[in-house]
């Protein structure tokens, strides 16, 4: 944590501001390990302070030892003013990405007298590579999200509902040794499947649906993103045909993915793929993004993206084809970046389409 936060003051003086405000909560506590629900950090030049009111005060003490914990007594704006004095600081830098316009012009209109700058992704560009430490507990997540799908498979049958096999997921997950998923898990079947962003319903599962699942494990405060689509008996030569050909974009996607190539890159060896047999308006969405503290963080695998790729980050490649009315395929992987290539995280089958039941059809 020492390290992030001198990692810190070094960029203060790249952008020319004296002190930071953090407030994002990935943010947060990938600076000082807090993991409670509310509070702000200030960095300086030379000092970092924890402001929590009295719910958090004794959690901040307890989990930021390396940290000047101050209760906020009134407000946080009063905390503030009060440390900005006392450090001597006129210029301060605040996330200007995650503050609404609202909150940003209460700050500013709170510090008058002071020069508030607002900054993007300042720190989430510090996130993007990942430590030992961060690394292991991506792995974990992962691993603990393809043991839940491999449990699910044999939950899946006619007749349940999206609902229903949504619960069973998050069940196991927690059971596990895992903690609350990052984002609403998507079961998605049949028509449902083609919207990318679907949440599970009271539909139930009838024969010949595809059943998109995307669903991810957290821990210790990092999450996992995964995704799989499955036949309810045996596939039609359509579904096979467009499951193979969001395997085969994936696979390219995988190939070209290592250290010094740009993030757009990515994006283009997986699109081409689809754009080629006629599916490009039906792959609507980017190739990837980062993965962490946040389910969704930098760097994004799309086309605009000049994000060179190093070791050490975590990604996810994820291409899919949806057709209204159909159905859709998403075939998602976590990997790691490497120096000359990647590392897969989510080790689970999807060479051919899984038939619900244990089946598999080629």
């Amino acid at each position: 944590m020492n390290d992030r936060c001198c990692r810190v003051q070094e960029k203060l003086k790249q952008h020319h501001i004296e002190a930071v405000l953090i407030m994002r909560p990935e943010n947060r506590r990938y600076l000082s390990g807090f993991t409670g629900s509310s509070g702000a950090l200030v960095i300086t030049e030379k000092e970092k302070y924890f402001l929590a009111d009295f719910r958090y005060f004794a959690q901040a003490k307890a989990e930021c030892p390396d940290w000047q914990v101050v209760q906020v007594k009134e407000s946080l704006f009063s905390a503030l003013l009060e440390l900005l004095a006392e450090n001597k600081v006129n210029v301060l830098g605040c996330e200007g990405d995650f503050l609404t316009y609202q909150q940003f012009m209460n700050l500013q209109n709170k510090l008058a007298g002071w020069t508030l700058t607002p900054l993007s992704e300042f720190i989430e560009e510090l996130r993007e590579v990942k430590d030992a430490a961060e690394i292991k507990a991506l792995k974990k997540a992962a691993t603990l999200t393809t043991q839940a799908f491999n449990y699910i498979l044999n939950y899946l049958r006619v007749g349940k509902t999206e609902k229903e096999i949504s619960l069973a997921l998050e069940f196991f997950m927690r059971s596990s040794g895992g903690s609350a998923p990052g984002f609403e898990l998507i079961v998605a079947s049949g028509p449902n499947s083609a919207c990318p962003h679907g949440t599970a319903t009271d539909k139930p599962l009838n024969e010949g649906d595809l059943v998109v699942i995307d669903f991810g494990c957290g821990y210790n405060g990092y999450y996992a993103d995964f995704t799989r689509t499955v036949v309810l008996g045996e596939p039609t030569v359509r579904q096979k045909e467009i499951y193979q050909l969001v395997l085969k974009a994936q696979k390219a996607g995988l190939l070209s993915l290592k250290s010094g190539i740009k993030a757009k890159e990515i994006d283009k060896e997986v699109r081409q793929v689809i754009e080629a047999h006629g599916w490009g308006e039906n792959f609507g969405h980017s190739t990837g993004h980062g993965v962490g503290l946040a389910v969704h963080e930098s760097p994004a695998l799309a086309k605009d993206n000049e994000t060179i790729l190093k070791p050490g980050m975590v990604v996810t490649v994820e291409p899919g084809i949806y057709l209204p009315d159909w159905g859709g395929v998403r075939i998602e992987d976590m990997v790691l970046v490497e120096e000359e290539g990647c590392r897969l995280l989510t080790l689970a089958p999807k060479e051919s389409l899984i038939i619900c039941g244990g089946g598999r059809f080629n």
